[in-house]
């Protein structure tokens, strides 16, 4: 089987953003009313650095906008809903116990008025982070790349992004941001040192400005 591969449809400025509506293969997802969202696949692109941060910034924004109701928690929440995502229901929640366990400044859980959420279904182009970059994002899990890849590396890895992560998929497998750059037989689900202390550096008492250049890479 061959990886997946994203097809971008458009390019904005110096190509770094590429639009998409949910894709209609998304067996679970209403898409008669989708918004444009731009992508990122699991295996990577030019155009992922700034989409990753779309989201990012539309997921923080989401959180804190629902924190500033109650001062002096230090410790962030941020809501998904996998119900349009049932087939990998166990991988989404294991996803979210392994971030849960690995930082301790922002916490996932599942529940209704969802900061983003998942689905599910086949595209070409893979597994992805989604955003309209206006508080509205979601992660894609395709079907075909979640057997050919370990399915909770990918769901950890596309939930990497909603927490602050960038993409290096020139890094080994025991760094979850690698991505599908180690290969299939990759099968670490764990975020690293460094990535958990950077989640943590990003979500501290959910105060975090954007100006702090997040997505710098890491070599």
């Amino acid at each position: 089987m061959k990886r997946s591969t994203m097809v971008l449809s458009a390019a904005l400025g110096l190509g770094l953003a590429a639009t998409m509506a949910v894709p209609a293969s998304a067996v679970t997802a209403d898409v008669s009313a989708a918004p444009q969202h731009t992508q990122s696949s699991y295996v990577g692109s030019k155009a992922e650095e700034a989409n990753n941060k779309a989201f990012f910034d539309a997921v923080m924004k989401s959180a804190k906008a629902k924190q500033a109701a109650s001062p002096g928690i230090r410790v962030v929440t941020v809501t998904y809903d996998a119900s349009r995502a049932p087939s990998f229901s166990t991988e989404i929640a294991r996803s979210a116990q392994i971030w849960n366990s690995s930082v301790r400044n922002i916490q996932l859980r599942a529940g209704s008025n969802a900061d983003f959420r998942y689905y599910e279904g086949n595209d070409s182009r893979g597994s992805y982070a989604s955003t309209d970059g206006h508080g509205r994002g979601y992660i894609f899990l395709d079907y075909r790349q979640n057997e050919q890849y370990d399915s909770t590396r990918v769901t950890a890895h596309e939930t990497g992004h909603v927490l602050g992560l960038p993409d290096h998929y020139s890094g080994p497998c025991s760094e979850l941001m690698s991505g599908g750059g180690p290969g299939p037989s990759c099968t670490n689900p764990n975020p690293n040192s460094a990535e958990r202390s950077r989640v943590n550096q990003l979500w501290a008492n959910g105060l975090t400005a954007f100006d702090k250049a997040p997505f710098t890479k890491v070599h």
